[in-house]
């Protein structure tokens, strides 16, 4: 069944006000939501029972139809400001600290439980195209998907420009079986899709350390360093995102954690699984950078070694004719072969021949 969205804006009927007993930390403004104007902050919200969508309820109706019915309620925000936010979290009663995470955003991955609630943070990330990599290209861009998983409901907010949900919901929506298992199927999903974007992110991140490895071994002489530093930075951020993500995923597949079943612990060690091989990958891309990155510095130093060998020779060519110029251009009276007819071409002949033998064993030796 196809999503049905919700009208914009704040969900009618619910507390305007946040309960919370931890003031905002010193120097953090109230945010404004990073979403184009007109935007509210719920995308879709609907209550499934027995794996199927029921019909549209209002924001405010859904946690209690689907408390009555035996479902649960899927909750989906886009970017909600400190206000918006702490309507929804206090008539889902969420905790004031993990609503302070999903607000401001830029957490690291992470896995925490509030009485019978999960709060888990994932990092997105998605590839930016480009034409070619240079020194100021960005490569990795990452946002936010924070999921709150409680008996009845699951919220998830999301932040940054990528990692829409919807096309999951849709999928999710046509597996009833696996939407049987209540709120912590749509946490594996949400996972289950974050992780395989990561693939994506590093499999064309491979394609780009190719291109470098390639212009960095080229005949050519090329200037890579630069390139290959941003790459590298970029390489860092999705390592951030990738590795912090086993340890929450090892928890919800090894440990007993409700609301979490017993059947979703193999969906989850499968997600630990697919996040270990794109760790490993990315951690094999970086230090591959780092050995491409040395060898460019050590060719690098190689063709200047070689500029100053060239430098060197045809330096120690020239010193001949102008230490011979030099003597003979000091114009003392009595100097040997200044009266003599032939003595200038002598001379001419005798730097010539010294310059041609210089030259062939500077030739030989390889400097030049």
């Amino acid at each position: 069944m196809p999503g049905t969205e919700v009208p914009r804006g704040t969900p009618r009927g619910l507390p305007t006000e946040l309960p919370s007993t931890r003031p905002r930390p010193e120097g953090r403004p109230r945010t404004t939501p990073s979403r184009p104007p007109g935007v509210g902050p719920i995308v879709d919200c609907a209550v499934y029972v027995d794996g199927h969508r029921q019909p549209p309820v209002e924001p405010h109706e859904a946690l209690p139809a689907a408390a009555a019915r035996g479902g649960f309620v899927w909750l989906g925000l886009y970017a909600p400001t400190e206000e918006e936010l702490g309507t929804i979290a206090a008539h889902y009663g969420l905790h004031p600290l993990a609503v302070e995470d999903a607000v401001y955003a830029h957490q690291r991955p992470k896995l925490e439980r509030y009485g019978d609630v999960l709060f888990m943070v994932l990092t997105t990330a998605t590839y930016v195209e480009h034409d070619r990599l240079t020194a100021t290209s960005e490569v990795v861009d990452t946002g936010e998907v924070m999921v709150f998983v409680g008996p009845n409901y699951v919220i998830t907010v999301r932040h940054g420009e990528h990692g829409a949900l919807a096309d999951l919901r849709q999928g999710l929506e046509e597996q009833t079986d696996l939407m049987c298992l209540g709120p912590a199927a749509v946490l594996y999903a949400v996972a289950d899709h974050v992780v395989d974007a990561f693939v994506d992110v590093a499999a064309a991140v491979e394609e780009d350390v190719e291109e470098l490895e390639a212009s960095v071994f080229s005949p050519e002489r090329t200037d890579d360093i630069g390139r290959l530093y941003q790459l590298k930075r970029e390489l860092l951020s999705l390592r951030r995102a990738v590795s912090p993500l086993e340890v929450p995923l090892q928890k919800l597949a090894e440990r007993q954690i409700d609301p979490v079943p017993e059947a979703m612990r193999s969906y989850f060690r499968d997600v630990e699984d697919h996040a270990i091989r794109v760790r490993e990958q990315v951690s094999g891309l970086d230090e591959l950078l780092s050995s491409i990155l040395q060898a460019s510095l050590a060719r690098a130093t190689q063709a200047d070694n070689q500029d100053m060998r060239k430098i060197s020779a045809y330096a120690g060519i020239i010193a001949v004719p102008t230490a011979i110029a030099g003597i003979y251009g000091m114009n003392f009276e009595f100097m040997p072969e200044l009266t003599w007819r032939y003595g200038y071409f002598t001379v001419l002949l005798i730097i010539v021949t010294t310059c041609s033998l210089l030259y062939r064993g500077f030739k030989r030796n390889g400097w030049l």
